[in-house]
């Protein structure tokens, strides 16, 4: 198969390992990505990584941001027969841990495989079998005997606990398939749309964001919006797919694609930046649906609110299988968010700024 760099990235970020609050390895993937591309890189406090390409000083500031962390576990107790158990980084979903990979990594920086151990259904109660495991029950298993042992390898109570999948590609190779698409995916399409801004004339500053945290929080995009303080704001995430047996009706599904978010339990969509974009995506053929999630938010839920508050919304990339150790997304609706962020860019100017202020008087 040829080699295409845009996979090629995808599978690097996606194959990366970067719970919340342990972003550092996405973070400096980005930075070798772009910082050819940008007058400069900066960071906050938390770790977001900032990367800036200046434009005129009296014209729009925009930021695109997607969350570099995924979801995991840390290590809450090491018991004396040497299992470890778990505390949940992000919204997991027990029944789909069982028996799966995960790497424990320590402070040193040394990973050890483990299996997060599950009961065979032989003589389990039959009303116990159609249970979904707690959490609280689960537990990781490094093959090896008593505390003591686990404690010799460095292991610690704090220590990261990251899922094991490789990225690939399905028989129809558009269809992708890996961990972390929530929201790596989302990184990769700021980064490429700043490769696709390289020798544009636009006027515009831009900010490409990677922020941390934002699986157990939005803490990233709080004050990452805050360093920027942007005029406009796009975070960029994944969003669930209505194309799987027993799904909730909706138009997001793999290959439709990018998904533009109305609302979300985090954020309204500012509706004057949500039609510009449909009309842009319309003249360019860029295909689109629209999206809108009843309980989950995204970056947007904290960008927006910063400062006299910012023009935002969410654009999405369907996929099938969220928060688990292996999504499904299509490659169309990757491209189709990197061809409608870059659209917007170059004709962004401080006359379609005023007007979606005006929008909103």
């Amino acid at each position: 198969m040829k080699k295409d760099p845009r996979i090629d990235l995808v599978r690097e970020l996606c194959e990366a390992e970067g719970i919340s609050g342990h972003e550092r390895a996405i973070s400096r993937i980005m930075k070798r990505h772009v910082e050819s591309l940008v007058n400069r890189i900066e960071y906050d406090n938390l770790g977001s990584i900032i990367a800036v390409k200046q434009g005129l000083d009296d014209q729009p500031k925009i930021m695109i941001a997607g969350h570099m962390d995924e979801i995991g576990f840390l290590v809450s107790r090491i018991e004396e027969d040497g299992y470890l158990r778990l505390h949940p980084i992000g919204g997991w979903w027990p029944h789909v841990l069982l028996s799966q990979r995960v790497h424990v990594t320590t402070r040193e920086g040394k990973q050890f495989l483990g299996i997060i151990g599950s009961v065979p259904p032989h003589g389990m109660p039959a009303e116990q079998r159609g249970k979904v495991m707690e959490m609280k029950q689960l537990f990781v298993d490094l093959g090896i005997k008593g505390k003591k042992a686990v404690e010799e390898l460095g292991i610690c109570p704090g220590d990261p606990v990251t899922p094991i999948a490789s990225f690939e590609q399905m028989a129809d190779p558009k269809y992708w398939v890996g961990k972390a698409f929530d929201d790596r995916i989302g990184v990769g399409v700021v980064i490429e749309t700043l490769k696709s801004l390289e020798g544009v004339d636009h006027p515009n500053t831009v900010y490409g964001v990677g922020t941390v945290q934002e699986e157990v929080g939005l803490r990233g995009a709080r004050t990452a919006a805050y360093s920027v303080q942007p005029d406009i704001a796009f975070a960029i995430d994944t969003t669930l797919a209505n194309d799987v047996p027993g799904a909730a009706p909706g138009d997001a599904k793999l290959g439709a694609g990018v998904a533009i978010s109305l609302a979300d339990s985090s954020v309204i969509g500012h509706r004057g930046l949500i039609a510009t974009l449909e009309v842009i995506a319309k003249e360019e053929n860029i295909p689109f649906t629209f999206d809108m999630l009843a309980a989950g938010g995204t970056d947007s839920g904290e960008i927006h609110k910063m400062g006299r508050g910012v023009i935002n919304c969410t654009l999405s990339i369907p996929e099938r299988y969220v928060h688990a150790h292996n999504g499904m997304i299509h490659e169309t609706d990757y491209e189709a968010a990197i061809r409608l962020l870059t659209a917007f860019i170059k004709r962004c100017d401080r006359a379609m700024l005023e007007e979606l202020r005006s929008s909103k008087r």
